[in-house]
């Protein structure tokens, strides 16, 4: 029942919200990309963080007659009002070194102008602003529900940002997307939301009482040069938001206002003396820091980092609506009603996928003249006329019932059959999950204790969505009752849509000491991808799909497969044949493909995972450095390719360097050993904006990154993350 709370709460609240975040989310990713543009204006100067207003004051004084109001906006961008020798009025960007323009303080664009008033008030003023603030609280309450509902599905915290199981491409990037984006998402809703209640009153801001602290007058003092004033020494300009200047020289009843980022002091123009300090409250300091976040003015990458976010928040929408849709999507008639029904199929699902299981078996019963009534789980009532009910149900989280049949145990118990009644419980789950198909062999054994119950076949288990496993349950119901279930492993597939044909130009063949094999696959039609996409095949045609990572080579895909022993998609590619085509579809992988503009490349592989870096080799026409390491387990006529391959691409300037090593092999060796021998490369690589690229088993990313961390320890692998790249299963 908590977690029906959770879900309906989260759809509820999208519902309710969907349209007003449509509207805040398009608003915002301009926004942000108005605050990245204002960044590449070029009127930050050199060294800025150093400049102390000692060095920049003096400067301005002589470079213009009279000054009036100085603005370190938060591109740290510095304008000045002054009048120049001629007395006119002026209002520039300048070089606070010298004070010498570099540009005209132009207002914001018509365009970034109506977006602003769209996105804090929708045109409707004040009435716009609340709504806009209740949105912005309903997107904090939505992430909230986000996070608990993904904690659960990944059965605890401990495992949130463990791997997800795909069960479809919308649930799939509901997830994923959403723990990515969860900080970002969740500070955009945490900070609009304050905003909203200071401007409401609801919280304190800028009418709060603030703290003064002023400073008696002690007699006439010395008279200092600006350069020598001690909090003109202290005061750094990036500090600065605001400087105005006294209106008459020489009069010591003018003064230096300077508006700091957390305090407002007056300075006597004649000493240097602070005779007035006003500290700004922790809740105005909180309001700003609220405004900076929320907008991401400040730092270009943050505001980078928002733009994908409200980007994102479009696609959770649109994904959210396919995941509800999809759940609700399979149509179920019933020709029969809960009294008359003989039999009574009982479903449990997340997504829908177990209920398309149940429909199929629903409509061939109805077929056969059966009176078949088909219902979730939370439906059981009494049904005076079963003779048999047939429970399907996938499993939730920590072993628990997924949404609709959260109450199935409370109407068990209340509702006893009044007559005998065979029973069969089917599970659908995924062996990736510790908790396999529980709550099936959880009802399995509820149904045993009642009275009226008796088990017609052992509870039965389903993997991934195998079509082949349910068929052994659908055999053994045949076996048992007499009935006559297709046994077509197509009546029961999972359709998948958007595929593609590829031709099969080559397949090479394992040896002894060999089980990798070569595939060559030439696609059919208009078909866009680069070397590290993903090719998706479906080896079964049941909607289990495998990933391969492509190399691309002259035109055509190369894959290198190792063959394991029963392996779906392994057997599959090995058993086709020079002229066969295949379907699959493109997956693109813009997180792997080759960083164009890096200096150097390093590319780390094992195994299989040497394909996508042949193809990136291969089409290096600009001759950029790249280093390949590869580890294999033997020397063989593979690696000989390899080195053959190696060896013709350095001649031709697409490949600086290439190193294998061999773990089987006399004098053993592994990848991580190169890296070792070769630290100074790397500590190189990573201090002048190189790339990593890793691509292979998840076992040896985490090998390699270790060995980094070992070898490199100035550098944070945390903070280069955009400068490795990895595409480890």
């Amino acid at each position: 029942m908590t977690l029906s709370i959770w879900r309906y709460a989260h759809l509820a609240l999208a519902l309710v919200s969907s349209l007003f975040l449509l509207i805040l989310s398009v608003t915002g990713v301009i926004l942000a990309i108005g605050a990245v543009e204002e960044k590449t204006q070029g009127y930050k100067v050199d060294d800025f963080n150093n400049i102390s207003l000692a060095q920049s004051i003096p400067a301005l004084w002589e470079a213009y007659v009279e000054m009036t109001e100085l603005t370190v906006d938060h591109n740290q961008h510095v304008s000045l009002e002054a009048f120049d020798e001629e007395g006119n009025m002026t209002k520039t960007y300048i070089d606070p070194r010298t004070g010498a323009a570099l540009g005209e303080v132009k207002p914001q664009s018509d365009f970034i102008q109506w977006n602003i008033a769209l996105h804090r008030s929708l045109f409707l003023k004040e009435t716009g602003r609340i709504i806009v603030g209740v949105v912005s609280f309903l997107l904090l309450l939505i992430t909230i529900s986000g996070v608990v509902l993904i904690a659960k599905r990944q059965q605890g915290l401990r495992n949130f940002f463990a791997k997800i199981n795909k069960d479809f491409f919308s649930q799939y990037f509901h997830v994923v997307t959403g723990r990515f984006f969860l900080i970002p998402v969740l500070l955009l809703a945490l900070t609009g939301t304050h905003l909203f209640m200071v401007r409401i009153g609801l919280t304190g801001g800028e009418n709060e009482t603030i703290e003064h602290l002023q400073r008696e007058d002690d007699g006439e003092q010395e008279q200092l040069a600006l350069a020598d004033f001690p909090v003109f020494q202290e005061t750094l300009l990036a500090d600065v938001e605001k400087i105005e200047f006294p209106f008459m020289p020489d009069d010591p009843e003018e003064f230096y206002v300077l508006k700091l980022k957390d305090r407002e002091l007056y300075v006597n123009q004649l000493t240097g003396e602070v005779v007035e300090e006003t500290r700004y409250p922790y809740s105005l300091l909180l309001e700003k820091l609220s405004f900076d976040l929320h907008t991401g003015r400040t730092n270009a990458i943050w505001a980078i980092i928002l733009a994908f976010a409200s980007l994102n928040i479009l696609f959770f929408i649109y994904t959210g609506f396919v995941i509800t849709l999809r759940r609700k999507g399979t149509k179920v008639k019933n020709k029969f009603t809960v009294a008359n029904a003989e039999y009574v199929l009982l479903v449990g699902t997340e997504n829908g996928s177990t209920l398309s299981f149940a429909n199929k078996i629903h409509q061939q019963l109805l077929a056969q003249g059966k009176r078949s009534f088909l219902t979730q789980m939370n439906g059981f009532s009494p049904f005076p006329q079963a003779t048999h009910i047939l429970v399907f149900t996938s499993t939730y989280g920590l072993g628990t019932a997924p949404a609709n049949a959260a109450n199935f145990d409370k109407l068990l118990a209340k509702f006893p059959q009044n007559q005998a009644v065979q029973y069969a419980v089917v599970g659908f789950g995924s062996k990736a999950y510790p908790d396999f198909c529980a709550y099936a062999k959880e009802v399995d054994a509820l149904l045993a204790e009642q009275h009226w119950a008796t088990r017609l076949l052992d509870v039965h288990t389903v993997n991934d969505r195998s079509v082949e496993e349910f068929m052994t349950w659908v055999q053994a119901w045949n076996a048992k009752t007499g009935d006559e279930l297709g046994v077509t492993p197509a009546l029961y597939a999972t359709k998948i849509t958007g595929l593609k044909k590829f031709a099969v130009r080559e397949r090479t063949t394992i040896t002894e000491d060999n089980a990798t094999f070569k595939v060559v696959l030439q696609p059919q039609g208009r078909q866009s991808f680069r070397s590290g996409d993903l090719l998706a095949i479906y080896p079964a045609d049941n909607g289990r799909e495998r990933l391969y990572s492509i190399g691309k080579v002259d035109g055509k895909i190369q894959l290198m497969v190792k063959l394991f022993p029963d392996g779906l998609g392994s057997e599959f590619l090995y058993r086709l044949q020079e002229g066969e085509s295949i379907s699959g579809r493109i997956v693109v992988n813009r997180g792997f493909h080759f960083p164009a503009k890096a200096t150097k490349v390093a590319m780390i592989a094992n195994g299989t995972g040497i394909a996508p870096f042949l193809g990136m080799i291969a089409e290096n026409k600009q001759r950029r450095p790249i280093r390949l390491y590869a580890g294999f387990r033997h020397k063989n006529v593979l690696s000989e390719q390899y080195r053959q391959f190696a060896e013709e691409a350095t001649a031709a300037g697409r490949l600086t360097d290439f190193k294998m090593a061999f773990s089987r092999e006399e004098g053993r060796q592994y990848v991580m050993d190169l890296i070792r021998h070769d630290a100074d490369f790397f500590a190189d690589l990573l201090e002048n904006k190189g790339v990593i690229m890793i691509c292979g088993s998840l076992a040896m990313q985490r090998d390699v990154e270790k060995i980094l961390e070992e070898v490199c320890p100035k550098h944070d692998l945390n903070q280069c993350r955009d400068r490795i790249l990895t595409d480890c299963y």
